[in-house]
């Protein structure tokens, strides 16, 4: 009985000692957990106070301390949020000066301006296939001398190349020797009908030999000497360096066989390879400026003179061709290039070039432009205006574009968020809009809807005002209707 009744006073001191411990523990909570909003006055009576002020991660809503400082979970730093309510829209929020400065937010206004796209490219310089050709047999026969050795090396026109042996000129001077002399032997009675048959008949053994690649002057040597010959110089058609050499002496060639290859590099072609998603800043025509390797520091200029119409399914890309002069020579084939491109954008994402607008310009010769309609003063052609091939109409080059800057939107893949600073508010208010944007041209995105000139928009912090709207469980870039925090979060103050 008596260590039974020790116990019972043992039991009630414990039971004391909880409720003690219990009591001042309401009291203590009490007291830290006093609204912010209310403070006493002298005589008692209350007055409110401005609301107490919040910082929370971007990355981790549930964490929410009452100063600045870093998360504990991934050390970044705190933004504020504001546990006053306001009387502001539901896809708006409000910070205070201070908060601002903290969260390094900058914004700049929509404006209307011309904006330059840069596209870059690398590619290389190849042959201008216009201006290689095939010195080859225009009759069959033996290769006696072959007058250059070797590749590389280069040509005048009309040096010799070939000393050729062929059995069939001697019929066809034979034909020329007999017709030079049925010319001769004409009396001066002879009918008009017949003199003139007989100087067509010679001018078609001139010709004839034309034909069979000998040049005016040995036809000459052929009717002056009254010998004819077996053999037949071939000589270069045009200037330029031996690219390749196909047959060896000794060799016998029929009609058409391929001798040399020659290539004039007078001037030479850049092929380029641009991605799809520039393209559309892309145009026949356009200046390009790009570098060589080999001259570092110097740069080269040329035109676009051919877009691929098919594009690489594998790389993704699409072939350009730019032609450049090489008077000197210094650019060779095969040499590695970057290129750029510069498109100044003008309104509607057009292609705005001061030295194409209004004008007229050869499909095919992208170098002969021209202020009037006519023809290519290389082809023929009739030239088509430059507005056909994607340039903006000399009347439309006062018309900028309205242009924010690239960092500005949040894009998620299908939509796009702007941050626009409201005005008139009495603190630092932000609205989220959803805009329509247009193509990027460089630093800048163009804006189709939703912004007007002037407007004042986040260009740095916006990822974390749009954090601080999920927070608050209002319509932000992920959340476009809203939604409350994670289960689990709710009245999580650390």
């Amino acid at each position: 009985m008596k260590g039974t009744a020790i116990i019972s006073r043992l039991n009630v001191k414990i039971l004391i000692a909880l409720l003690l411990a219990l009591s001042a523990g309401y009291i203590i909570r009490g007291l830290t957990h006093q609204s912010p909003a209310v403070q006493l006055n002298g005589d008692g009576t209350e007055h409110a106070q401005p609301a107490a002020q919040w910082w929370t991660c971007s990355m981790h809503p549930q964490i929410r301390q009452p100063k600045p400082g870093k998360c504990p979970i991934c050390f970044m730093d705190l933004i504020p949020i504001s546990s006053a309510g306001g009387d502001i829209g539901q896809r708006q929020i409000e910070f205070s000066e201070d908060a601002l400065k903290l969260m390094e937010v900058r914004t700049t206004p929509v404006e209307r301006k011309f904006v330059e796209a840069k596209i870059r490219m690398v590619g290389k310089i190849d042959y201008d296939e216009t201006k290689v050709r095939h010195i080859t047999a225009w009759v069959p026969g033996r290769i006696d001398r072959l007058y250059v050795d070797f590749t590389g090396t280069h040509i005048l026109k009309n040096d010799h190349m070939v000393y050729l042996y062929s059995p069939e000129l001697l019929s066809t001077q034979a034909e020329l020797l007999q017709a030079v002399k049925a010319v001769q032997n004409m009396r001066p009675d002879t009918s008009d009908l017949m003199r003139r048959s007989t100087i067509a008949t010679l001018d078609a053994a001139k010709e004839k030999l034309r034909l069979l690649g000998l040049q005016n002057r040995q036809i000459e040597e052929i009717e002056k000497t009254g010998r004819p010959t077996d053999h037949l110089t071939i000589y270069a058609p045009m200037g330029g360096i031996v690219i390749a050499k196909h047959v060896t002496e000794g060799t016998y060639v029929n009609t058409g066989t391929k001798i040399y290859t020659v290539a004039d590099l007078s001037q030479v072609w850049v092929k380029l390879d641009a991605y799809e998603s520039d393209m559309m800043w892309v145009r026949y025509g356009q200046e390009v400026e790009f570098t060589a390797e080999a001259y570092p520091g110097e740069t080269f200029k040329g035109r676009i003179s051919f877009i691929d119409p098919i594009l690489d399914p594998k790389t993704r890309t699409v072939k350009l061709r730019v032609d450049v002069p090489n008077r000197d020579g210094r650019l060779k084939p095969g040499m590695f290039v970057r290129a750029i491109v510069r498109s100044k954008v003008a309104a509607g994402g057009m292609v705005m070039d001061p030295n194409m607008a209004g004008k007229w310009i050869c499909p095919m010769h992208p170098s002969v432009v021209k202020t009037q309609p006519g023809k290519c003063d290389i082809c023929g052609m009739d030239l088509v205006t430059t507005e056909s091939l994607g340039y903006v109409k000399a009347d439309a080059a006062g018309k900028p574009p309205l242009v924010i800057p690239a960092s500005a939107p949040l894009i998620t893949g299908k939509r796009a968020v702007v941050y626009v600073r409201v005005p008139g508010t009495e603190k630092p208010t932000f609205e989220g809009r959803q805009v329509v944007l247009g193509p990027r041209a460089a630093d800048y995105y163009l804006v189709t809807e939703g912004l007007n000139e002037g407007d004042i928009v986040v260009t740095k912090g916006n990822f974390k005002i749009d954090s601080a709207l999920q927070i608050e469980a209002k319509p932000s870039m992920m959340s476009p209707e809203g939604r409350g925090m994670p289960a689990g979060h709710e009245g999580h103050n650390h």
